[in-house]
């Protein structure tokens, strides 16, 4: 049995539902679904990830300088202009909810809710949201930067390999 999985695309989610219901009273295998979660473009949810604009994502191929610099220049925080501005009103998280980085972010950071209203009420700045940001996606990318430098050749070849898949229908 395969499991349907959560879509990152909600608006796409009802019609692979519609469509696995229907498959097998027309003779077909349910279509499987993968869940994959995609980090948000700098810019926020409005924003969008662009090859031609290099600094509109975080790339696996980034350096830990080039990953502070995107995120401190170009993150959408929805924090004020000046620190006296965001101690006394806090980050705009009313109106862009879904384009804050404490809120697009929070997984990926474990930032809590709480966490979340500090930032919101001013207590926590942007700068302190980025950083620990920063921190993170330094990781998380020099992880995947040690686990790609130890695939050998021989690795790949046999991933690549022509070989017999196992009969899943039968």
């Amino acid at each position: 049995m395969v499991k349907i999985a959560k879509c990152v695309t909600y608006n796409k989610d009802p019609y692979f539902r519609m469509t696995r219901d229907v498959a097998p009273r027309l003779g077909y295998h349910r279509p499987a679904l993968i869940e994959s979660s995609f980090f948000p473009a700098l810019q926020g949810e409005t924003g969008k990830m662009s090859a031609s604009d290099p600094n509109s994502a975080i790339y696996v191929t980034d350096s830990a300088k080039d990953i502070k610099n995107k995120i401190n220049r170009y993150a959408f925080s929805g924090g004020q202009d000046s620190v006296e501005n965001h101690r006394k009103f806090g980050a705009n998280l009313e109106i862009y909810p879904l384009n804050t980085l404490a809120f697009s972010w929070r997984t990926i950071m474990n930032l809590s809710t709480s966490e979340q209203k500090e930032y919101g009420s001013g207590r926590m700045l942007t700068g302190e949201v980025k950083k620990r940001l920063t921190e993170v996606l330094t990781e998380l990318v020099e992880r995947h930067r040690r686990a790609r430098a130890a695939v050998t050749n021989d690795m790949v070849d046999a991933f690549m390999a022509v070989r017999p898949l196992p009969n899943m229908f039968n």
